[in-house]
């Protein structure tokens, strides 16, 4: 599994919980979430553009930043 890195505009303790919300949906997913940074680290097998798609849902503004 590659890892993908996204900048998501979280603020607060309040967005990752809403970030951790929609990935855990999403199942055979494992992450990581830097809130200082506005980072979500993920593992999984999923397309980016889903990845992209559900972070999303979260209502916060959510970009691909590559491959780690």
């Amino acid at each position: 599994m590659t890892k993908e890195e996204f900048y998501v505009a979280m603020t607060c303790e309040g967005c990752s919980n809403a970030v951790t919300r929609v990935l855990s949906k999403l199942g055979a997913v494992q992450f990581d979430i830097d809130l200082p940074n506005k980072k979500v680290l993920i593992d999984s097998e999923h397309s980016v553009d889903l990845l992209l798609e559900t972070l999303k849902k979260t209502g916060k503004e959510a970009k691909y930043l590559g491959a780690k």
